[in-house]
């Protein structure tokens, strides 16, 4: 990636969700952030119903061989860019993709770094990622309430919302968000249920870490 420069407009580090369902959720759109900062922008996953605006820098991916791929290959080429899982450095701010343990193919998630604050978009995993320890803000799994999901064949899952907020405690995260809410999940917040740790993402919703 290439660098580029942040002019015209104070350096905030600002995101927002555009979705946040699981695949072919009932209710939410596909889980999917979009990150300003300046006149910076940058998409990370979302999809058709969570697409982002257009002029982005990058359009960033947790899994390359995802569902939605050739979606978000089509959405993507209208804005003129294309969708990878890669870091990207610009003028102060950093996005570092590090690996994730989900499934039998490479899947990652990214720490964004900027003005002293930092935040992870880690949408889906089987184990919490250590590399997550100290956010300010962490954007997570939410597929399953209570038990974890395993894929056929023992390759990885879904962690469960309770599991993944009582290892962000441990691991020091000061604000959870879960983005990636799921069918059982979505029947735990009908029921009126809500996490131990950490609160439900909001489609539209603007967060701003703070350092």
């Amino acid at each position: 990636m290439g660098e580029w420069e942040v002019r015209g407009m104070a350096r905030r580090l600002r995101l927002t969700l555009l979705g946040v369902g699981a695949m072919n959720s009932p209710r939410f759109a596909p889980a999917g952030l979009l990150l300003r900062y300046g006149r910076l922008q940058v998409a990370f996953d979302g999809g058709p119903g969570a697409d982002p605006p257009p002029r982005l820098a990058a359009w960033l991916v947790t899994d390359e061989q995802a569902e939605l791929r050739s979606a978000l290959r089509r959405l993507a080429a209208e804005r003129g860019v294309e969708p990878q899982a890669e870091s990207l450095e610009a003028a102060g701010l950093r996005i570092t993709r590090h690996p994730v343990v989900h499934t039998s193919h490479p899947a990652y998630g990214y720490r964004i770094e900027a003005g002293g604050s930092t935040a992870v978009w880690a949408p889906e995993f089987w184990e919490f990622p250590a590399w997550a320890s100290g956010a300010d803000l962490m954007f997570a799994e939410a597929a399953s309430w209570e038990r974890p999901i395993r894929f056929r064949g023992g390759v990885g899952g879904h962690a469960a919302v309770r599991e993944v907020g009582a290892q962000a405690a441990r691991h020091g995260v000061r604000r959870l968000v879960y983005a990636h809410i799921g069918r059982p999940t979505i029947r735990a917040i009908d029921a009126g249920l809500t996490p131990d740790v950490g609160e439900w993402g909001v489609e539209g919703r603007t967060y701003t870490p703070a350092g």
